[in-house]
């Protein structure tokens, strides 16, 4: 079975409330994530005891965001429009990866998910595939320059990428050149306070491996197939990386149905049951296999 015909499969009635956004789910995950964020803030800013382990933490936590953003290009964290497209831009200014830029990106990859000549995460660049890349990758330098080239080419109008509609382009040249206008004001601040170092810059350096390997799992050593039971990955694992990831970890899930709010994932795993072509019982498992088939 592939996941045409597991959807199929499924009556109407569950689809629609499988398919049903809400803004309540949304705002509580978000209150809770920004919470966290603001507490390691205070906890750093403040010098508390074990701050110098508050800023990993917290560069885990902000660089978890992606998965927020993420979920924005698909429109279902939360009911209001304007809610999920504001939410969006923040997470992107604040992991330099823009939103208006990356919707397009991510749509491609959902219509050619592991698709070596047309996935658009695979044309940038191949997952690692000898213990040099891996570290390269893992590293999160490559996402650094590779995002810095995007966006500074994008406030400048130089946009090759097939899946970037001409009707964006306006809008993410407008969204790149503010972003670049938000980056150095943050840079004339340090001049007077070290602050945002300590509770933004720093972290995201830091926490950006985390989020590197955890994305790794996602399509990583999957089959070039356009059968999205057997092309991502769900992993197991735990609540507290469930809720800093929305629910993402219910990967093959959210490729077979993609508008599917983040709240409603563990549902529509229930669903999938027997149905999954690849999981894998937790990210430290992954990354053991992972690592030890490198050449």
């Amino acid at each position: 079975m592939d996941h045409k015909a597991f959807i199929a499969r499924l009556p109407a009635e569950t689809l629609a409330d499988l398919s049903a956004t809400e803004n309540a789910a949304g705002l509580r995950h978000l209150a809770g994530h920004a919470a966290l964020i603001a507490g390691l803030a205070l906890w750093i800013a403040q010098g508390w005891p074990l701050w110098q382990v508050a800023v990993i933490v917290q560069g885990i936590a902000i660089c978890f965001l992606f998965t927020l953003e993420h979920e924005a290009t698909h429109k279902t964290p939360f009911r209001w429009a304007a809610l999920n497209e504001w939410v969006g831009r923040v997470c992107g200014v604040l992991l330099l990866l823009p939103f208006e830029w990356f919707r397009y990106f991510h749509l491609a990859h959902h219509r050619h998910t592991n698709d070596p000549e047309k996935d658009p995460e695979l044309l940038t660049g191949m997952k690692p595939q000898t213990r040099w890349e891996y570290i390269r990758h893992v590293s999160g330098l490559p996402y650094w320059l590779g995002m810095a080239r995007v966006t500074w080419d994008s406030a400048r109008g130089r946009m090759d990428a097939s899946y970037i509609p001409k009707r964006a382009r306006p809008r993410i040249i407008r969204e790149a050149r503010v972003m670049l206008a938000i980056y150095a004001a943050a840079l004339v601040s340090l001049i007077f306070t070290p602050l945002l170092f300590w509770i933004w810059l720093l972290p995201v350096l830091l926490g950006q491996p985390f989020l590197r390997l955890y994305l790794l799992a996602e399509h990583g050593r999957c089959a070039f197939v356009s059968n999205m039971l057997e092309n991502t990955r769900t992993t197991y694992t735990n609540r507290i990386v469930r809720f800093l990831a929305w629910n993402m970890p219910y990967h093959t899930e959210h490729h077979t149905l993609p508008n599917v709010p983040f709240h409603k994932l563990p549902a529509l795993h229930a669903h999938m049951q027997c149905h999954h072509g690849v999981t894998q019982d937790g990210y430290a498992a992954f990354t053991a296999e992972y690592v030890r088939d490198l050449h």
